[in-house]
């Protein structure tokens, strides 16, 4: 018992160094970054002062980029839920092989490039003048990118809780499809879609490549802002830039696992 005890105390120090060393690869440069934003000159470092001057000068020069960022982060999820949850309940009920195969379809744009999916919607849309100025056209690229998340996502709480037993009970009760739909399967399908949800936003925000293909100067998001301050202006406004981008994501991100957590918390509380 007691070699078992410290064979297992060995594995868990093991784990636990490990991940340890995998946060601290991976959070030490982002600290860094940020730190350099608040640094009066980063050649010099923290000896030279810390100064908030350059987050300033980035919330003018690029805040119209930010929240941008958002309405077309939130316009997307709000897209995906209407047309993604539909698609995954009829594609659940359908079955076969047609159902495979458009699913296979909606999932193609996991497998082809950004700059490419970007480049479809320039030689088929780019005509269209006042589209293409429009963050429209961008949100257009973020939803065939991201709907295949939801749908996914989605379907897989389908298959596991059987919807389709569900619908048939609600059907033989005398439930309008409709109703069906919105008290039977929306219900159900809660987790897959606050799951779903949390990558799209996800993805919607740091989208660089498609959105990069897609934007005009005047249709800047976060990702493309940040590379455009790293290509063209001070290491530390650059920098300042990546410290506004995580002030601004990572409390939405934890919102919104927070509230998935609480919707789905099964000790009992008010849903």
């Amino acid at each position: 018992m007691a070699e078992r005890d410290i064979r297992n105390r060995a594995v868990f120090v093991a784990q636990l160094t490990f991940t340890l060393l995998v946060a601290a690869f991976l959070i030490v440069p982002a600290v860094q970054s940020m730190l350099a934003g608040v640094t009066a000159n980063y050649f010099r470092g923290i000896r030279s002062g810390l100064t908030l001057q350059w987050v300033s000068q980035v919330w003018q020069l690029y805040a119209d980029t930010i929240l941008r960022s958002f309405v077309i982060a939130l316009a997307t999820l709000g897209v995906t839920l209407v047309v993604g949850v539909p698609a995954a309940y009829g594609l659940h009920l359908r079955g076969g092989r047609l159902a495979r195969a458009v699913e296979e379809i909606i999932t193609l744009p996991l497998a082809i490039p950004g700059l490419a999916i970007a480049l479809a919607l320039l030689l088929t849309y780019g005509g269209l003048s006042s589209f293409r100025r429009s963050w429209l056209f961008i949100l257009v690229g973020h939803v065939v990118f991201t709907l295949p998340f939801m749908v996914r996502s989605v379907m897989a709480i389908f298959a596991a809780t059987d919807v389709k037993t569900l619908d048939e009970t609600a059907s033989s009760l005398g439930a309008s499809p409709l109703r069906r739909f919105r008290d039977v399967i929306v219900p159900n399908a809660r987790p897959g879609i606050l799951a779903g949800s949390l990558m799209v936003v996800t993805l919607s925000l740091g989208e660089f490549n498609l959105t990069w293909m897609l934007h005009t100067p005047l249709t800047k998001t976060l990702p493309v802002g940040l590379a455009d301050s790293y290509a063209s202006m001070r290491l530390e406004i650059a920098s300042a830039y990546t410290l506004v981008f995580f002030v601004m994501i990572i409390p939405l991100l934890v919102a919104m696992q927070i509230f998935a957590g609480y919707r789905n918390d099964p000790a009992g509380r008010r849903r």
